[in-house]
């Protein structure tokens, strides 16, 4: 007789098991392999990128130079109170001496304020004067006053002894005799006080004198400086030179302010150059550069620095180590270089258009097949506009992607097409 076999519980879910085993094997490769192809990722063709070495060689520590050649010192000349041009007495191209009138303007609003500003200031100044004046017979009253109570006491000091004696004879009445004394001992008592006040107005007037002189030498040089303003309707040329720009018509008007013309004195000329932000910190008044005129080289020194970035740069002056070569002329271009350091042993890498793009923060290195690049963090120390210096990421050996890389600020992989 058969008997029914029982089965485990393990028997009963092994195969379910099983199978659920799979299905989750397959789904989390599959989930794998989805992850992997989901990296972001662009196809290049070769003939659209450039590809650099990445190796241990010299470090040039310079800046390219393409400057452009300026007047040394430009003089602006502009209208201090503006007015109507009634003349030019200069033109562009000429050269002129320092004092040599350029324009004579006209301004009859500038010309009636100096009148009333000129009445007011000689007002002002001889009412200054008056009270100079006054201080001064003040001064001659007290003196006179002071003599004459001198005077008195003297005469008075005569004539006492003598009424005394002919009072004692009779010959002069007692009345007499003490009216004199009376007035005697009155110009003594009278003595001090007037010596006092005497010392006390020449007190207030040695204190008053240095202040009224002051105040009308003052008021002298604002009255120099009024109607020179006078003087300004005749504009001169404040430097010897050649004028480089004026551009004005009779007839017209120009407010105070208002740019008339541009001088250059005859100093020479220097250079100006345009720099990356990048080499700001480093960049020092005092430094070197050399550059090929005529193919002969010179040498310059920096002079100052602009510290305003425009643009993401920022401007220098170079000016010549000895007289500059004759055949430069303004808005010439010349090149050369800007010694920043003396060479050095490092780990360089091509610069390129990439340095831009990724801020020097990155870059894509090439795998050992040549036919991937991957993203890799980068750390840039110097530079120049052919090399550099790789402080960390790429490995000297490695190949590195130095084309731009627009539109590849979220890849992390390049696949490279032939």
């Amino acid at each position: 007789m058969d008997r029914p076999l029982t089965q485990t519980r393990w028997q009963r879910w092994r195969k379910p098991a099983l199978a659920g085993l799979a299905v989750l094997t397959a789904g989390w490769v599959g989930w794998q392999v989805e992850r992997t192809m989901m990296v972001p990722s662009a196809h290049l063709a070769r003939r659209d990128i450039t590809i650099g070495a990445v190796e241990r060689g010299r470090m040039h520590d310079f800046i390219p130079l393409r400057a452009e050649v300026v007047p040394h010192d430009t003089v602006y000349v502009d209208s201090v109170d503006g007015g109507r041009i009634e003349r030019i007495l200069a033109n562009p191209g000429d050269m002129v001496e320092a004092g040599q009138p350029l324009v004579a303007f006209s301004n009859t609003q500038l010309e009636l304020t100096v009148l009333e500003k000129e009445g007011q200031l000689i007002q002002s100044i001889t009412l200054q004067e008056t009270y100079q004046t006054q201080l001064e017979q003040s001064r001659l009253a007290n003196g006179t006053a002071l003599a004459e109570i001198d005077w008195n006491i003297q005469r008075l000091a005569r004539l006492v002894p003598r009424r005394q004696q002919l009072a004692a004879k009779g010959f002069e009445t007692e009345e007499g005799r003490e009216k004199i004394e009376d007035e005697l001992a009155y110009w003594q008592r009278r003595k001090p006080l007037q010596e006092d006040s005497n010392r006390k107005q020449e007190e207030i007037r040695q204190r008053q004198l240095p202040q009224i002189e002051a105040q009308l030498k003052m008021m002298q040089q604002d009255l120099q400086i009024t109607r020179s303003k006078l003087d300004s309707l005749l504009v001169k040329a404040p430097q010897a030179g050649r004028i480089t720009a004026i551009d004005l018509k009779i007839g017209q008007t120009l407010t105070p302010g208002s740019r008339i013309a541009e001088i250059t004195p005859d100093t020479g000329v220097k250079l100006i150059q345009e720099v990356d932000q990048y080499y700001l910190p480093r960049l020092a008044v005092g430094q070197k550069a050399r550059v090929e005129i005529a193919e002969h080289a010179a040498m310059l020194t920096v002079s100052r620095l602009y510290p305003q970035v425009k643009n993401g740069t920022f401007k220098i002056d170079l000016t010549f180590d000895g007289p500059p070569p004759a055949v430069l002329l303004p808005g010439q271009t010349v090149q050369g270089r800007l010694s920043l350091g003396g060479d050095s042993e490092a780990v360089i890498a091509p610069n390129g258009a990439f340095a831009a793009t990724s801020g020097d923060a990155w870059v894509f290195v090439l795998d050992r097949d040549g036919h991937t690049a991957r993203r890799r963090a980068l750390k840039v120390g110097r530079r120049n506009a052919e090399q550099l210096e790789v402080l960390s990421g790429p490995q000297p050996g490695e190949s590195i992607i130095t084309s731009d890389y627009h539109g590849l600020d979220r890849v992390e992989r390049v696949d490279i097409e032939e």
